[in-house]
């Protein structure tokens, strides 16, 4: 798989990021959630899978399509 950067709301060039995968898919860079009652709140979390934190102005960076 291959990442394309898709833009940032860090200023200084750091997480969070949004990418485009090669596989058509979104790949976001953002802090890891490690707080077991917020894990405690996700749905289906399966293995080899994570939760990550992002502002909400990162979304702007993700493509409808």
């Amino acid at each position: 798989m291959r990442l394309r950067f898709l833009g940032t709301s860090s200023e200084n060039g750091d997480c969070p990021a949004a990418y485009e995968t090669s596989s058509g898919t979104v790949a976001i860079q953002g802090k890891l959630v490690l707080d077991p009652q917020a894990l405690g709140d996700a749905v289906n979390l399966g293995l080899g899978e994570a939760i990550v934190e992002i502002p909400r102005e990162m979304l702007t960076f993700i493509p409808k399509e």
